[in-house]
């Protein structure tokens, strides 16, 4: 199912290579997080295990390679050296199923560890579609549907990047989604988080960090410094460079109390991942005249469970007010009938090295009900922020 090391996201690599600047003895834990409470069909563990295997035997090509220095700019000569030398260690996998639920538990140290997540939530998505579903649209539907969306958001002047890779229905149709956009004439879509479809295709890679980055500075720093420590490390290893930042690991308010007038010139601007976009725009429009900073010069990158029609609804309520993106995941590259999967895969514990002791790890949202993590430290996250606020 993953023929490419760079079948990944770029945020990925992006984060693997301040890991490994910063973090090298640092070490983590994964787990897996079945929001839709999915059944998982007979033996899909087996299934799941044999893919992992196979990511063993995947490492970087030369053309791979040469791509990545061409075209990724902030990827340093050390951390590309690395990354040709890397392999996947499916022995940190463990993958358990009981009657229909599946858990899923990765470890090892942060900087291998971290190239999981996506390649991995892809095989259960695709997996899972081939081994349940019984009836799609037919490809010339798809391709219709896919067409007008383009169509919809080009008319609208919405630009927009394919977000698709962690929930695909397969490698092949997110393949399809991306040609029938980019055959629409002056089409708006800037580029895809799939590095390894932006270099097939000859679009831009996008990516910047996760929210992993700040769950670990968190248990770093402490909940109240986690976000300035954390943008001050990104902005420490590309200087400038990939300049989005996500505000909503510990809340987009706590965020904003750090993003003070040096770290929001520096960025571009920030990524909306939760809560209300409406609401969010407002709030940063704003920030940003507080500080003095014409929210013009800025952008928001939308990403929270898109369509089209709602991309073009938010941009417009962003026209004359600050500038908007968009990053279109599920909607596009699993949008043939059956409903896709809601899976994620978070970082549970750290520790800094193995000789201190494991940290729970929890993530907050601008959405009630999607905090992730241990249910105590949840409440204690809480508390402390709520002191933070009085």
């Amino acid at each position: 199912m993953i023929q490419r090391i760079l079948d990944n996201d770029l945020y990925k690599f992006t984060m693997q290579q301040a890991v490994h600047a910063l973090y090298p003895r640092a070490e983590v834990q994964y787990e897996f997080i079945n929001r839709g409470e999915t059944q998982f069909p007979k033996n899909f563990h087996i299934r799941l295990q044999h893919q992992v295997e196979k990511m063993a035997d995947l490492k970087l090509r030369i053309d791979e390679l040469r791509y990545l220095k061409e075209t990724c700019y902030f990827l340093t000569p050390v951390y590309l050296d690395f990354l040709s030398h890397y392999r996947f260690s499916p022995e940190n996998v463990v993958i358990k199923q009981t009657a229909g639920n599946l858990k899923i538990h990765i470890s090892g140290p942060w900087y291998t560890a971290i190239l999981w997540e996506v390649p991995l939530l892809a095989m259960i998505s695709e997996l899972y579609s081939a081994m349940v579903t019984t009836e799609t649209v037919s490809r010339e539907e798809a391709r219709l549907l896919n067409l007008q969306k383009c169509e919809q958001l080009r008319n609208a002047g919405v630009d927009f990047a394919e977000f698709g890779t962690r929930r695909r229905f397969s490698a092949k149709n997110q393949e399809l989604v991306i040609k029938d956009i980019l055959s629409v004439e002056n089409n708006t879509m800037i580029g895809t988080s799939n590095v390894h479809w932006a270099k097939h295709f000859g679009i831009k890679p996008i990516g910047t960090h996760a929210h992993e980055w700040f769950m670990f500075h968190a248990a770093e720093h402490g909940y109240k410094r986690a976000n300035r420590a954390a943008i001050d490390a990104w902005s420490s290893v590309f200087q400038g460079h990939l300049g989005i930042a996500l505000t909503d690991t510990y809340t987009t308010d706590l965020f904003l109390r750090s993003f003070d007038s040096v770290e929001a010139r520096l960025f571009d601007g920030v990524r909306q991942d939760s809560g209300d976009p409406y609401v969010f725009v407002d709030k940063l429009v704003a920030h940003y005249k507080k500080l003095r900073i014409n929210p013009l010069t800025k952008t928001i990158v939308f990403s929270d469970e898109l369509d089209a029609k709602r991309a073009i609804s938010i941009k417009e309520y962003c026209l004359g007010k600050i500038n908007a993106s968009f990053g279109i995941g599920t909607n596009l590259s699993n949008d043939l009938g059956p409903t896709p999967l809601n899976i994620v895969l978070k970082l549970s514990q750290c520790r800094s090295s193995t000789e201190t002791e494991w940290i729970p790890m929890i993530k907050l949202s601008d959405t009630e009900g999607k905090h992730t993590g241990d249910a105590d430290e949840i409440a204690l996250c809480l508390r402390i922020l709520q002191r933070i606020s009085l």
